[in-house]
């Protein structure tokens, strides 16, 4: 591009009218994974209730004779005789196969299969290897337990309104679902749940030996946790009652013992680890079963009753287990001897001439995805239909990696970051040989030398996903994705705090290469969430405020007091995954607690998630817009909210990064003073640069008064393509014209300056464009701040939008009956009293 290219304005201001270039790409096709789950934050339940892929097992049923298991492992059902090594493989696609149960008479497998968008039950003849559909449909239908007597079952579904209930049918002789019945009321409970539905939800079926009961888990009359154990009839029309209220994050997965006296299933109960414990049908006097600070989950009764299979992730990934009752001796039932279904060759992959870690996905034609048996598998949590079957699956490599896979043709596409070109191969694999494959990545920039440090500022490394994640695994998957430092924030998941036990501060498994730092997120139901970074000392606890219904139900803490005790451990304290729509003051309808912008006022925030885990980017973009306006220098920080132990995510460990100027030595304080003071840009793949008359970001062109121009350095280069290269200048959008392959843009622009204000350079895509797993490429830098005749930024309208804005917030907290005391709510109402006078007053300063 001429570098005197001149660049358009828009007609308006960001405070007054929608922008057209600050509206969400109209060409974003990308939905979430199975939307036909109409529950809130999907994402939870996705990944700890609904199955996924993984290399190792994931859920295990005995045969009738209790010699042998059939499990679920990469995605299809495999069956095993205890304390033999061999695995024969039952089931291979078209899609992915889960949560097998044996019939009574043996003769047939009941299991819930992911295609077609949907989750639909299935039916194995296990003498002929026939496979049938039995209840299909676009639901979500999980869980299938058979009944004693063989004649029906019992499972999970969507099938109503899309909302989780327990349902039965019967099954025929000839394998056809009969009198399908929802069992479960659908009934609206009334109750202020943040992360959970207001319709009461109902999981995880298992049959009283009689045929008659059903124990279920449901969050009925509760406004926290996925639900305590009820029993009922399992009949239309039965009454549940509650036997035992206790929380466990969607695994708790009852087992009813055939001798009828013992229900084996999986719970946290004030701890921080799932583990195997016993109650009787009644839910009275629980005993812990197995002990150790990992998960054990979906546990399965022998039929004598002496045995119990079970998935642990010990190892950090997921393995199979049998545990003998008495006598706790542990058997791991592994597959060192795997006979395929299907003819299979194998996939030697090497990346780099000397092994380099890097993302790898493998994709056949049919869509599904493969990984090699030892890795940890994961997978996108949405995908473009008109592009793929399956969402997106992936695995970390160090260098050098082994795949077996059904003969055929396979798309081979390697990455590491933003600073490397994406390599794609097509190979094909024969039937019994051996197909190599070797990559070397070429970079694309290497900001590092030139004093630039990558960071993800929100990960959060064990948050009740299928895996065990350790600060080496964590260093090794920021590693293949060229990730310099990860800031992993402690924070609870319902009641429980995974990585409590990891005190704050550099981690000893970080590198010269790779820091992993403990830090905290701070969880309220009311104000908005803040990330903590550089904690010295200790977390705060607790971890969290506004949790109606329990203890901690008050309002207080504010986030502006967790900001004073944040900060005087020597801490950055920033707004993460800010804003997913508009707020709107005006709107009385929505409520509006967030407390973001009487904190910005207060002087409490270092930083901004201007790039996180949000459904509308510009919605985030639009507010920090408006901050910046007031006069506030907020830099742009970022952080993917990553749950590095989740087998499906948005996205793996530093997909959303920040890039911050610190000069050559990686160390977390210089990183965190160089954010401070807003030498970054943020990004998900797009690479950017701006200098303004020379200045760099987060820097202060000084000008005497208005001027015609000023000149502004441009450097774009990206690993996808762009569609728009964008100029924000108070508020006004600039569109820069791209050419060639959108990817790299070097040019200078003048830029007419009237007032004090600040400019950014943005880049963004209309759609999602692989390996970028976020809603579509992204980036865009901190400001370059502009100060003409000395006067500060001000906007009357944007001052007059968050005075609305903290009234709301006020009269929101002056109603809410749950503060401890009248002192603690006139503290923070004081508080905001404070912020407000501060609005009115920039505001009264503009022009």
């Amino acid at each position: 591009m001429n570098a005197s290219a001149r660049f358009r304005l828009s007609a308006s201001l960001l405070g007054s009218t929608l922008l057209a270039g600050l509206a969400a790409p109209a060409a974003a096709q990308r939905a979430p994974v199975l939307p036909q789950v109409k529950v809130r934050h999907p994402y939870y339940c996705r990944e700890m209730f609904i199955p996924q892929v993984t290399s190792g097992p994931s859920a295990a049923a005995w045969s009738p004779d209790g010699t042998e298991l059939i499990y679920s492992m990469q995605g299809s059902l495999w069956r095993q005789r205890i304390g033999q090594p061999d695995a024969r493989q039952l089931t291979d696609g078209p899609g992915y196969d889960y949560q097998p149960d044996w019939s009574p008479d043996g003769r047939r497998l009941v299991y819930a299969s992911y295609r077609d968008d949907a989750v639909e039950l299935r039916l194995l003849d296990l003498e002929t290897g026939a496979e049938t559909r039995l209840l299909g449909g676009a639901a979500v239908s999980l869980e299938p337990r058979w009944s004693p007597d063989g004649a029906r079952i019992a499972f999970t579904s969507t099938l109503h309104e899309g909302r989780w209930h327990v349902f039965t049918a019967q099954v025929t002789p000839d394998g056809r679902a009969e009198r399908v019945a929802r069992i479960t009321e659908d009934r609206e409970s009334g109750l202020a749940r943040y992360y959970y539905n207001s319709v009461d939800h109902y999981l995880s079926p298992t049959w009283s030996p009689d045929g008659r009961e059903l124990i279920v888990v449901s969050n009925r009359g509760h406004v926290w946790g996925s639900g305590g154990f009820w029993r009922m009839p399992a009949r239309v029309g039965g009454a549940p009652r509650e036997i035992r209220d206790e929380e466990t994050t969607w695994k708790g997965r009852p087992d009813w013992s055939r001798d009828g006296k013992r229900v084996v299933y999986s719970s946290y109960l004030g701890r921080q680890w799932h583990q195997l414990w016993l109650m009787t049908p009644d839910g009275t006097n629980p005993l812990q079963l197995t002990y150790g600070d990992f998960d054990a989950t979906t546990p399965r009764w022998s039929p004598d009753g002496r045995r119990i299979a079970y998935v642990s992730n010990e190892g950090g990934n997921t393995s199979l287990w049998v545990v003998e009752i008495p006598g706790g001796r542990r058997v791991l039932v592994r597959a060192d001897r795997r006979t395929y279904r299907s003819p299979v060759g194998r996939l030697r992959l090497a990346v780099g001439a000397v092994p380099t870690p890097a993302r790898v996905s493998v994709t056949g034609d049919d869509g599904r995805s493969f990984a090699p048996d030892l890795a940890w598998r994961h997978a996108d949590d949405g995908f473009d239909r008109r592009e793929r079957r399956f969402e997106y699956g992936y695995f970390h490599t160090s260098g050098r990696d082994e795949l077996t896979l059904p003969a055929g043709r396979y798309t081979v596409e390697v990455s590491r970051g933003p600073e490397f070109r994406v390599e794609r191969r097509t190979v094909e694999v024969q039937p019994g040989a051996v197909s190599t494959l070797r990559i070397v990545l070429r970079p694309l920039s290497d900001l590092a030398a030139r004093g630039w440090r990558s960071a993800d500022l929100h990960v959060h490394m064990n948050y009740g996903g299928a895996y065990r994640n350790t600060p080496r695994r964590l260093a090794f998957q920021a590693s293949a994705e060229d990730l310099d430092l990860v800031e992993n924030l402690i924070v609870n998941k319902e009641g429980r705090i995974p990585d409590i036990a990891y005190p704050v501060g550099r981690d000893p498994a970080s590198t010269a290469r790779t820091l992993i730092v403990h830090d905290q997120e701070f969880h309220t139901s009311v104000w908005g969430h803040l990330g903590l970074l550089g904690l010295r000392e200790r977390v705060l606890l607790p971890g969290y405020s506004g949790y109606a219904g329990t203890a901690v139900a008050s309002l207080t803490p504010s986030n502006a007091e967790i900001a004073d005790l944040a900060r005087a451990q020597g801490a950055l304290v920033g707004y993460v995954h800010p804003f997913d729509s508009d707020p709107n003051p005006a709107d009385t309808a929505r409520p509006l607690t967030a407390e973001f912008p009487a904190d910005v006022a207060l002087g409490k925030v270092d930083y901004y998630e201007a790039l996180g885990f949000v459904d509308d980017l510009m919605a985030t973009a639009r507010v920090w817009y408006r901050i910046l306006n007031c006069g506030f220098r907020l830099p742009a920080g970022a952080g993917t909210d990553a749950m590095a132990n989740f087998a499906s995510l948005r996205g793996p460990v530093g997909m959303n990064r920040v890039y911050v100027r610190t000069g050559v030595v990686l160390d977390q304080r210089r990183l965190l003073d160089s954010l401070k003071a807003g030498r970054s840009f943020v990004t998900n793949g797009p690479l950017l640069e701006l200098t303004v008359e020379g200045r760099g970001l987060g820097e202060d062109v000084q000008l005497a008064d208005a001027t015609t121009a000023v000149a502004a350095r441009i450097r774009l280069r990206s690993n996808v393509p762009v569609d728009h290269l964008e100029l924000v200048q108070n508020g006004e959008v600039s569109e820069i014209p791209l050419g060639g392959d959108r990817r790299s843009v070097d040019t200078t622009l003048r830029v007419p300056v009237s007032r004090s204000g600040w400019v950014i350079l943005r880049a963004r895509s209309d759609r999602a464009i692989y390996p970028v797993l976020d809603l579509y490429p992204y980036a865009t830098t901190s400001p370059v701040y502009l100060t003409v005749g000395g006067r500060p930024a001000r906007s009357r309208e944007d001052a007059a939008y968050f005075v609305a804005w903290v009234e709301r917030v006020r009269a929101a907290a002056a109603a809410s009956p749950d503060w401890n005391t009248t002192a603690e709510r006139d503290t923070v109402l004081g508080e905001l009293g404070v912020a407000r006078a501060e609005f009115i007053r920039r505001g009264e300063q503009a022009d």
